[in-house]
């Protein structure tokens, strides 16, 4: 009940009842109070007492009242304070939170060591959250979102999944983007870095990609090496893939598969020079060596380099030489298996 309302029936009723008793006992009752002898009517002493009465009832309602009052406010506090937690954990950046109600603690805490993932859609949420949610969908769905635009730039740090996911989805759709995660490989995930050498090894040429060469992987190269053709060679040039062999580390594989590709569109002598310092630098490469001194046909550079080693060492490129100086019809690749490194005895 309102207590205005209350205050109105409870004066009406004492009124009420004065009178009624006033009319049925209009005399006089006296009462000696500390010395003090009060003389009034019964009537009087009736309101009296249901004054008092009214007193304290109001009293009583004033003081749960305001419990009440302050039981809610710290209701409302831990509802903004739960929903915040929410909201962070949704973005998968969980804060600790302090809660007014030990009974909402207790169960709310959880929220702060962990993140939520959704899974089909929510009605009647607050603005706040419905909004998180959207963009975290969109993130997840393969778009990209501006931060800075929707306010969020600072509310991702380094190694946050959707903040990854987010620039994984701007790599796909800015070219320019995926150069200045190059340029500061440092600054960006390990997932961001290997998707943006992906896409730049599938999208521009050697001239570029030596800038970054320092960052690039030798199976981002190997990617970038097989799209050159006879149409267009990308800017593939010895001094190119010289730099690429100094900053990388090549396999034995790779290096064959790298000297296959280049003996189509470098000269013999380019190649030549090329490798040759190359594998007296890495041991990894001189299966590659190998490979282009039998490409060329130079049979007695190859006799005077297996010189060098031990006999139990290249056997397969030995029984390639044996039979190649009694049958010249055999070829590599009769063999050697594609790619396939035959190399020195460890």
């Amino acid at each position: 009940m309102r207590l205005g309302l209350y205050t109105f029936a409870a004066l009406a009723l004492i009124v009420i009842v004065g009178a009624i008793v006033y009319t049925l006992n209009p005399n006089y009752y006296a009462v000696e109070i500390l010395g003090l002898n009060l003389s009034l009517p019964v009537a009087v002493w009736v309101v009296l007492a249901m004054l008092l009465l009214f007193f304290f009832t109001i009293l009583h309602m004033l003081i749960y009242g305001l419990k009440n009052y302050f039981l809610q406010r710290k209701w409302k506090k831990d509802t903004e304070t739960l929903e915040d937690a929410l909201y962070w954990s949704l973005v998968q950046e969980s804060k600790e939170q302090k809660y007014a109600l030990p009974e909402v603690a207790s169960v709310a805490k959880l929220l702060d060591k962990a993140t939520l993932t959704l899974n089909g859609s929510l009605e009647g949420l607050s603005p706040r959250l419905s909004n998180i949610i959207s963009l975290i969908k969109q993130i997840n769905g393969g778009e990209y979102i501006d931060l800075k635009e929707h306010k969020l730039s600072k509310v991702f740090k380094e190694g946050n999944p959707l903040l990854i996911q987010n620039r994984l989805n701007q790599l796909e759709i800015d070219d320019k983007f995926i150069e200045t995660v190059l340029r500061a490989s440092k600054e960006y995930s390990e997932e961001a870095l290997d998707k943006a050498l992906s896409l730049f090894s599938q999208k521009f040429d050697f001239v570029k990609a030596s800038k970054y060469s320092k960052v690039y992987t030798s199976q981002y190269f190997m990617t970038l090496l097989k799209r050159v053709s006879e149409e267009d060679t990308l800017g593939l040039s010895p001094d190119i893939v010289n730099t690429f062999i100094e900053d990388l580390d090549f396999s034995c594989e790779e290096y064959i598969e790298m000297v296959r590709i280049t003996s189509k569109y470098f000269t013999p002598e380019e190649n030549l020079t090329l490798f040759k310092r190359t594998q007296s630098e890495n041991e990894q490469a001189q299966g590659a060596y190998l490979h282009l001194l039998f490409e060329y046909e130079l049979l007695d550079q190859v006799a005077a380099y297996l010189e060098e080693f031990d006999p139990e060492d290249f056997m397969k490129y030995r029984a390639l030489y044996t039979l190649k100086k009694e049958h010249s019809g055999y070829r590599l690749e009769n063999i050697i298996e594609s790619n396939a490194c035959h190399g020195r005895k460890s």
